[in-house]
């Protein structure tokens, strides 16, 4: 069974002191609205008989000074007394020592209170009673007594979960990361069969760091490795060890580590440890608590002995950050990285997570592999996902393909639009896409063949020719480059021949974006230029500022942008001349657009070739003077 329980939840006396501090509180303002306005109406017995005192003002006082026979006089600058006749006074006076002086040459006695009141007494005795109360609450707090300490009362509040026992995650829960999985096999093998490894004196790696992208499967491995291993998983996050009081993290390093040590052996994972293990500089000098914690963890993976038996396995999605210590070796030995799943990947994911929906028999996984270049194992679940609620929308017993068409382009260019468009830009968007298209088609044999072309808006665009990977690709040639570009900038090409050189659109935006970014990377990263030759001028990332050329004169980046310039001008041109000479063929793309919206690979070749030639799988063969273009 699985369970889950919090470290750092022992019992502090926090509410007993709470409970004593309300107590005193709710007494101190008792007496103040009860006994605050009582008046010292202390008199004599003998002046008890006498009628009410009369009220004399400071010039009364001062004008009657030789008939006053005593005078007592509060805190609160008031005055009370007898006359020399015996008549009770009260009167507010100013503390006045010549007044006073006066008075008392005179013959009368006077008496100035200086005691406190009881509200006073009670709010001074209070006072340093409270003080005292947390003094000896935080020095036993610090201390560490049966309440725990404060910085383990303070961990409480935000406390590590610990899976204990056998989980339920396998390897066979994970898929498409085959490599991945034989090299946490070894880790596997030395938690089951501890002696063999002793044996020949080997040393398993005491840290595994999982990078990748996000959504790949890191903490997923992390998982399966403990529940194949059958051994406990205790699982934390970087950020679990930051908190706004100094010394926090330190703390909750030593008590996870205590912890792991008591139920060795165990996987001990640490998720987005790039939040504390990022590398510490001469200047960091506003983030010493971080850096702390980071000693604290580097001394506690240091300090392991071979047989204890706990792996720590980290994941990040920023290796580049981490600190040189963090990866010596003794530390985190072994370093696996989780790449994007490849098509058999992503087919092999796909078939996982679709035993939790129901998916019609006759959807193939394989073509939507194919459709999901780029796509992680988490991308590839929200997409099924994402068709199932479709499916549910539709009315669909099953899930079918186009529940899952329709999920891939919501994710990939957002929901459709119920856009209002006028007659003239629907028009030109389906020329623009028939550019396209036909330019895809004509390089097919070269380029990735073409899923369908659609004129229904998603999100920020119009309209999209999709093409789909039959393989995947690890590089490009310069063929398929240069076809590439003539696709890119078919769609204005075909805007400005079909209605002119004043109505073409900012529609070829993205086009133009993409198109330059793959020129400037053959130009300036991959060599594959014969002007600026086989150096590497790549663009400097510097934040806030314009992006410049690394190791190259003002000449090579003049050069540079002239080569790019005529690459991109050699392509428009390309994609001019063959639609030029196709225009009959282009038109009925487009009109077929316009009737119809969607168009599937298929429908676009009978447009093209005819019905006979809709089983070709490859159309001709890019002219040579399109290639040898450079």
């Amino acid at each position: 069974m699985k369970k889950e329980r919090k470290i750092f939840n022992r019992k502090d006396g926090s509410k007993f002191y709470l409970i004593v501090f309300i107590i005193f509180f709710v007494a101190l303002i008792a007496r103040v609205l009860f006994f605050s306005d009582v008046q010292n109406t202390n008199v004599n017995p003998e002046e008890q008989t006498v009628k009410a005192p009369i009220e004399l003002s400071f010039s009364d006082v001062l004008r009657r000074s030789d008939d006053i026979k005593t005078m007592n006089i509060s805190k609160d600058n008031t005055a009370n007394g007898v006359l020399k006749d015996g008549t009770p006074y009260k009167a507010v006076i100013a503390y006045n020592p010549e007044m006073l002086e006066k008075i008392s040459n005179s013959g009368a006695v006077i008496s100035i209170d200086n005691s406190a009141s009881t509200v006073d007494t009670m709010y001074k005795w209070f006072s340093i009673f409270v003080g005292g109360l947390f003094l000896f609450w935080l020095l036993k707090m610090l201390r560490g007594g049966n309440g725990g300490g404060i910085t383990r009362s303070l961990i409480g509040q935000n406390p590590t979960k610990v899976t204990t026992g056998k989980t339920k995650t396998t390897f066979k829960d994970v898929a498409g990361i085959d490599a991945e999985k034989q090299e946490l096999m070894e880790v596997v093998d030395f938690l089951k069969n501890r002696e063999k490894f002793k044996a020949l004196g080997a040393r398993v790696p005491r840290g595994i760091l999982l990078s990748g992208e996000p959504g790949t499967g890191k903490t997923l491995l992390a998982r399966a490795v403990a529940g194949e291993a059958n051994v406990p998983f205790f699982a934390t996050s970087g950020s679990d060890f930051s908190g706004i009081i100094v010394g926090l993290g330190v703390a909750k390093i030593k008590e996870i580590f205590e912890l792991a040590k008591r139920n060795a052996p165990c996987i001990l994972f640490i998720d987005e440890i790039d939040a504390i293990g990022q590398s510490r500089s001469k200047h960091s000098y506003n983030d010493n608590d971080r850096e702390q914690t980071l000693n604290q963890l580097l001394i506690e993976m240091d300090g392991f002995a071979n047989e204890t038996g706990i792996i720590v396995i980290a994941a990040t999605n920023r290796p580049d950050m981490l600190d040189a210590a963090l990866l010596r070796p003794g530390r985190f030995d072994r370093q696996i990285h989780i790449d994007l799943p490849n098509m058999e990947g992503r087919k092999d994911i796909l078939n996982l997570h679709a035993k939790k929906f129901k998916i019609d028999e006759k959807v193939a996984m394989i073509d939507v592999a194919r459709g999901t270049t780029g796509f992680s194992g988490a991308d590839l679940e929200n997409l099924l996902n994402e068709a199932a609620l479709h499916a549910v929308r539709s009315n669909h017993k099953v899930v079918e393909q186009s529940d899952i068409e329709e999920a891939r382009d919501k994710i990939l260019m957002g929901p459709k639009k119920n856009r209002k468009m006028r007659p003239e830009d629907i028009k030109l968007t389906a020329y623009h896409e028939a550019g396209h298209a036909f330019i895809g088609l004509h390089y097919e044999g070269i380029t990735d063949p073409i899923h369908k072309a659609t004129i229904v808006p998603r999100g920020h665009a119009l309209g999209m020719v999709q093409h789909l990977p039959i393989d995947d690709k690890v590089s490009m040639t310069l063929e398929e480059i240069r076809a590439n570009l003539s696709v890119y900038l078919a769609g204005r090409v075909s805007e400005e021949i079909f209605f002119g050189n004043k109505k073409i659109t900012t529609g070829a935006e993205n086009d133009i974006k993409m198109a330059t970014r793959l020129v400037r990377y053959s130009v300036t990263t991959a060599g594959l230029s014969d002007k600026i030759g086989l150096v590497s001028v790549n663009q400097a990332n510097t934040f806030g500022q314009r992006i410049a050329l690394e190791n190259a004169s003002e000449k090579t980046a003049q050069a540079v942008d002239e080569e790019i310039r005529s690459w991109m001008d050699s392509a428009y041109k390309d994609a001019k001349n063959l639609i030029m000479k196709n225009k009959n063929t282009v038109e009925k793309i487009a009109k077929a657009l316009l009737d119809k919206e969607t168009l599937t690979g298929d429908e676009i070749k009978e447009i093209v070739f005819g019905k006979k030639a809709s089983k070709k799988t490859v159309a001709k063969k890019p002219t040579k003077k399109a290639n040898a273009k450079k």
